[in-house]
């Protein structure tokens, strides 16, 4: 007779001590946080709608490196460092626009470059001896299109694309985000690391006294927990059909938005178990994370500014057809996300800001936040390799 299986428990069982004070606020750490992790992972550029077709281009700041992203003749997407290789002049002064003709022409000498970053011409009235055109290239920048998502990375030898997210990549098929158009912009720059913002993305111990009204939303988040089994008294509720135990929305909810209700027809193809949840999750770090809700998807980019400053920027995408609807209501959606997103944008700055106390070496993970424990052992796998 086989064994019954144990009740799995999320939660930490033993002592966990967070990262060190210091890794949120040392210059010195965040330039090798730069250079270990943001430069060797896949980084989320834009939707692809950004570079709507041939010789459009888009600038690109990733800490202090200035790239370009760029569309050639074909409509291909290609990449390269905003660098001049005659004296390092950025190419590209304009967040984005359109190159004049099928070439792209530094503003400061004139040098000229195909759009696939060859050489075509410098200004000078001889070339020297020794020099060689095709030695003089644009730096290439790895680029990458998918379901509509632009990705860049800077490694040569990226990890596979599909390690960079947490689920496998047709987890959100259903929403066929590939057709989705933006419809709502919302960019602000925090006052923490970048961190920080993951690690409140990872627990939801908060969420009762920060989310009141997503808490009522999502009942389950009102008892502090991400998942059931985050709570260690899980099997007693197992059979229990009420959201606070099992999760997803409220009983009447449909979506997340200021009202629970649908702003626009729901995504034909999501299952009713997905729907039921409300929200389904797809995180690549350490860029971004995607939403699928039943009538929206809601895509949010972190990009680091600095070792207290995170540059946050969330899209919002819709079928065509609800963007041409007169009945749609976007503020429906956007009053209640922005709300849940301030709120923890609120936190994480009092976070930071309580970091720099002498005394404070370190925090803790408590059990329930088994999620941020995950992060920090996969921030320590980049920078020990």
């Amino acid at each position: 007779m086989t064994a019954a299986r144990a009740p799995v428990y999320n939660g930490l069982t033993g002592y966990t001590p967070g990262l060190g004070a210091d890794r949120y606020f040392d210059p010195a750490h965040h330039a090798r946080e730069l250079e270990q992790i943001w430069y060797r992972q896949w980084i989320y550029a834009g939707r692809s709608t950004e570079l709507p077709g041939p010789q459009s281009f888009l600038r690109f700041a990733l800490g202090d490196q200035q790239l370009m992203l760029l569309r050639d003749v074909d409509g291909s997407l290609r990449g390269f460092h905003n660098t001049c290789r005659h004296r390092g002049a950025a190419l590209c002064r304009e967040e984005r626009g359109e190159f004049a003709s099928a070439q792209i022409l530094c503003p400061y000498h004139a040098w000229a470059y195909s759009l696939e970053g060859r050489l075509l011409r410098t200004s000078s009235k001889r070339l020297p001896e020794g020099f060689e055109s095709g030695e003089h290239s644009l730096y290439p920048v790895g680029v990458r299109e998918w379901n509509g998502f632009m990705f860049a990375t800077l490694a040569a030898n990226p990890p596979p694309f599909g390690a960079t997210f947490d689920q496998p990549l047709d987890r959100l098929d259903a929403w066929n985000p590939a057709q989705l158009l933006v419809g709502h912009v919302q960019s602000k720059t925090i006052a923490c690391n970048w961190k920080i913002f993951w690690e409140n993305y990872n627990e939801c111990l908060h969420c009762p006294t920060v989310h009141r009204e997503l808490s009522q939303l999502v009942p389950l988040y009102g008892r502090g927990l991400l998942e059931p089994r985050d709570d260690p008294r899980w099997p007693e509720y197992a059979g229990d059909a009420d959201p606070k135990y099992r999760g997803g929305l409220r009983r009447g909810a449909a979506t997340w938005s200021k009202d629970g209700q649908v702003s626009a027809a729901p995504f034909p193809n999501v299952s009713a178990a997905d729907a039921a949840l409300g929200a389904v999750y797809l995180t690549g770090l350490p860029s971004m994370f995607v939403v699928g809700h039943v009538d929206y998807m809601r895509v949010v980019r972190l990009l680091p500014q600095g070792p207290e400053r995170t540059e946050l920027r969330v899209e919002y995408l819709f079928a065509p057809e609800t963007l041409r609807d007169p009945d749609f209501r976007l503020a429906n959606i956007v009053e209640f996300t922005d709300q849940v997103m301030s709120e923890d944008v609120a936190v994480c700055e009092l976070n930071q800001l309580g970091l720099h106390a002498l005394p404070h070496a370190r925090g803790v993970v408590m059990p329930e936040e088994y999620a941020i424990k995950q992060f920090h052992d996969w921030l320590a796998a980049q920078t020990e390799r």
